[in-house]
């Protein structure tokens, strides 16, 4: 019962656990460590499958230190930015230029403005001055000869969304949407829509080919991993700067998106995706899509003040796609990504375009969620089911195979450009082994303190550690069952006991029971209770043992042959020499935990114990020091017995047959043998009244090894001779006393 409901627990935490992990799979509560362990898993798989080498097709434009130095701070007058594009495009060649940032004040550094003030006031009437302000205008119009050039080559703008949250300003104009609302119904990916946005001003925005936002994302551990290409506001959606740029780049023709239908278990399910320049990009459900990060330094930087001093190498740069942006600390355009913690964030949107042109951008598909909470419920019942039916060594197995199994798919989505979360499965796996294992260990742990709680006080320590090692075997519940069981007294206790005083008397008690106690657990007995001297033992309970007899045995011949050393010792301390009576019964008991609400005693009980009590008593009467019964002798293959009598003991009408174990059968001398045979000899004919051959057999035993045992039977004969037995006399003598 204790086994049933200790699994029924062990059952219940599991399925509690998978629960919680279902639960954050759904999306009902949130798990941190779980996002991290996704986050972990995901970092790892990238880096080692990231792609190497060189990409000739992209350029970063850098505002580095030495531009700033050269060309003072950012932002740069316009003058300049149109003599870069000029050198770009020009000089270079470039294939397109897509810009990391907003160009959202117009630029007065020429002083065009002034002159037109002083054209208007203190110089209204000077002809002269009018006339050559007309034509220095154009030059000095540094903004109108900005947007000219963007009007006349493909580049693009940036420009960003402020998420709601964080305000609605609105400032500089947005370019028209790329697609309208309904683009992927019945998805609205990007949900929800962004509050505000900071953009350029008009004259660039409308002069421009092409315009994307560059808001970067993080996860909840700041690590840019996902980027959004597409975002709604307002009427439609709008293009990321990486895929505005690549859409100029390619000649400016329009975007195209929509949704396909996919299948799994059959359930259906939508997934986005946008066409940019004739490549389709899946994308997630929320409008992004995992940046393919290439490892090492894939794209040339090039520093801006070295293009517009033309020193910069042609190679870099012809027919490649640029992207200006940052790496200088000071303008803050530093992110964390899994190959680094501070990575410009203009080549975030180069890894995009790259993997826009080679099609390794990666989605996470829309069964996704679905799929891993199947996952959890079915490899969690499945692990749970092998845990609690198997045990910790095949669950082991069994979770490597599984976890083996859960990394392939991982590996075999990855391949087809898919990121599927196998964090929640791996860890429902990886915590189920451990939880399974640590509550196993913890009930083994409780289940030993029990075992020594509860037996340690009767069985030795080996005993109890070998029992802690299967304890749902043992129970202190009442049980009936053949056991042997040993009782053992000092004689004369009394008179011994009045020739100490109490303390020397304790002394000598503990230096006894604690040598006998010894010789009883060296043969794995229990020890039942300590009673003044005497001493109560037994086996086959709590631990089996089928050799029980035997062993009860030997340990009262064990007892008596250490009882001449312990003398010794006592003689040594000016103690009383110590003799012992031992009786050993085997039979059908009931073994148990029995007493009452007060107090309760692990003991046996039964007609076999008295029995075995009694045996005890009489030893004393035949002069031997230990006495067993028929039954004892029958399940005892090991030893060597004579008979001593047949006996009626007090309480009892049915006569039992007595013996004197001898010793081994493979130890004990001939000689013993011989007289063990000649006495039972002559008590065969005592009890067939033939009392003359039986005075002669122990007149004779007597005289080669005199015993009391043999006085007795002499003395019986005496009296039998002069007040003959009944004749219906059994040869059965009768105790009328315990």
């Amino acid at each position: 019962m204790k086994r049933v409901l200790s699994r029924l627990v062990q059952a219940g935490l599991s399925a509690l656990f998978v629960l919680l992990i279902a639960a954050h799979v759904a999306g009902l509560i949130h798990i941190a460590p779980m996002q991290r362990a996704e986050a972990w898993l995901y970092d790892a798989w990238l880096k080692r499958t990231a792609p190497t080498g060189a990409d000739d097709r992209i350029a970063i434009l850098d505002i580095d230190e030495a531009s700033l130095k050269s060309l003072g701070r950012w932002p740069w007058s316009r003058d300049t930015m149109s003599a870069l594009v000029g050198q770009l495009f020009d000089r270079y060649g470039v294939a397109a230029v897509g810009f990391d940032v907003v160009f959202a004040e117009p630029d007065t550094s020429s002083g065009l403005a002034t002159l037109q003030q002083l054209a208007q006031r203190d110089l209204a009437g000077s002809r002269d001055f009018r006339a050559a302000l007309e034509r220095l205008a154009p030059r000095l119009d540094y903004d109108a000869r900005f947007a000219q050039m963007l009007a006349e080559r493909p580049l693009s703008l940036g420009y960003y969304f402020i998420p709601q949250g964080y305000g609605n300003a609105k400032s500089g104009v947005l370019p028209p949407p790329s697609l309208p609302a309904a683009a992927f119904a019945p998805l609205r990916p990007g949900m929800p829509p962004p509050t505000g946005y900071g953009a350029n001003l008009a004259v660039f925005q409308n002069a421009a080919q092409g315009a994307g936002f560059f808001n970067m994302r993080a996860d909840e551990d700041g690590t840019a991993r996902q980027m959004n290409l597409v975002s709604p506001y307002g009427a439609g959606y709008y293009l990321a700067l990486s895929a505005a740029t690549l859409r100029v780049a390619f000649g400016g023709e329009p975007v195209h998106a929509g949704v396909d239908r996919q299948t799994l278990l059959g359930r259906q399910y939508v997934a986005p995706w946008v066409e940019v320049g004739g490549l389709r990009v899946p994308l997630s459900a929320d409008g992004s899509v995992h940046v393919p990060y290439r490892s090492g330094s894939p794209f040339p930087y090039i520093s801006v003040a070295r293009v517009l001093d033309g020193k910069a190498p042609p190679e870099q740069l012809e027919n490649r796609i640029v992207l200006l942006g940052s790496t200088a600390p000071g303008l803050a355009d530093l992110r964390v990504t899994p190959f680094s913690n501070a990575f410009p964030g203009v080549e975030i949107h180069a890894h995009l375009i790259t993997g826009m042109l080679d099609g390794t951008t990666r989605a996470t598909p829309p069964w996704a969620d679905d799929a891993r909470l199947i996952a959890v419920l079915l490899l969690g019942a499945l692990l749970t089911a092998v845990l609690l039916r198997f045990g910790p060594a095949i669950g082991l197995a069994a979770s490597i195979a599984l976890l083996a199994l859960l990394l392939a798919a991982y590996g075999a989505a990855w391949s087809r450009f898919m990121v599927v979360p196998m964090a929640a499965p791996m860890l429902t796996l990886l915590g189920l082994y451990a939880l399974n294992t640590a509550y196993g260990f913890f009930a083994a742990t409780r289940s030993k303190r029990q075992i020594t709680k509860l037996f340690g006080q009767y069985v030795p320590p080996e005993l109890a550690a070998e029992m802690s090692q299967n304890p749902a075997h043992y129970t202190m519940e009442g049980q009936s069952r053949d056991m042997s069981v040993l009782f053992s007294d000092i004689r004369g206790f009394t008179n011994f006991s009045e020739k100490l005083p109490p303390a020397e008397l304790a002394e000598v008690l503990n230096a006894y029971l604690s040598t006998m106690t010894r010789i009883v657990q060296q043969q794995r007995g229990t020890i039942d209770k300590y009673i003044g001297d005497a001493i109560m033992a037994f086996w086959n309970a709590p631990v089996d043992l089928s050799d029980h007899a035997s062993r009860a045995v030997q340990t009262a011949l064990d007892m008596q042959a250490a009882l001449p050393q312990l003398n010794r010792e006592f003689a040594a301390r000016g103690w009383p020499e110590v003799k012992i009576g031992v009786g050993v019964n085997s039979g059908r008991m009931s073994v148990g935990n029995m007493g009452s609400e007060f107090r309760m005693a692990y003991t046996v009980m039964g007609d076999a114990v008295n029995l075995g009590s009694r045996l005890e008593g009489i030893t004393k009467q035949y002069g031997v020091g230990i006495l067993v019964t028929q039954t004892t002798v029958e399940a005892d293959p090991d030893h060597v017995f004579m008979k001593i009598d047949d006996v009626r003991v007090k309480g009892k009408e049915t006569p039992v047959a007595i013996y004197e174990p001898l010793g081994g059968k493979a130890s004990l001398d001939e000689s013993v043998r011989q007289g063990a045979a000649d006495f039972e000899l002559a008590f065969a004919r005592y009890q067939s009244q033939d009392w003359v051959a039986a005075e002669s057999a122990l007149t004779a035993l007597n005289a080669r090894t005199p015993r009391t045992l043999y006085d007795i039977y002499l003395e019986r004969i005496a009296h039998f001779r002069e007040t003959p037995p009944p004749a219906d006399w059994d040869g059965v003598f009768v105790y009328t006393t315990k």
